[in-house]
């Protein structure tokens, strides 16, 4: 691509968009969704797109909503979170344009190695998770892959 200056000898610009990054929640209890929801906002240059309570929800709102990234509760009606999260990144295949973040109230100890089976990109507790925790495992995710 060659940039050329408009109107001929003026000056060149080149402008840098930076476009927020598309949060949808999943999470069954309503509480949460309010409180994740609180968080994105509250970070820079995150916004929520969507909102849905059950597993099924996540994998059709991933697909019409093209978020880039996705938290995920594991305890979900109907397909849990990390079902859901293994079906979502099938879903994506080799394009990789969705992160999902798996929340929770259970230990990392407990379900970190199978959120990580499932491809999240990480797993943090839900009494954890603040607007610097979710911007740093953004960074991590994104640069890692």
């Amino acid at each position: 691509m060659v940039l050329a200056p408009f109107p001929p000898g003026g000056t060149v610009f080149i402008l840098k968009i930076k476009m927020a990054v598309r949060v949808l929640i999943v999470d069954d209890q309503e509480p949460f969704r309010l409180a994740a929801r609180a968080v994105v906002e509250a970070t820079d240059d995150f916004e929520v797109i969507g909102e849905v309570e059950t597993g099924e929800a996540s994998v059709e709102a991933a697909h019409d909503l093209v978020p880039d990234l996705i938290l995920m509760d594991v305890n979900l009606p109907g397909i849990d979170g990390l079902e859901a999260t293994r079906r979502i990144l099938a879903q994506a295949g080799d394009s990789k344009t969705v992160v999902v973040l798996v929340l929770s109230t259970y230990e990392a100890a407990e379900f970190a190695g199978r959120a990580a089976e499932a491809g999240a990109a990480c797993f943090i507790s839900k009494s954890d998770f603040s607007p610097d925790r979710l911007a740093a495992a953004w960074a991590e995710a994104t640069t890692a892959a």
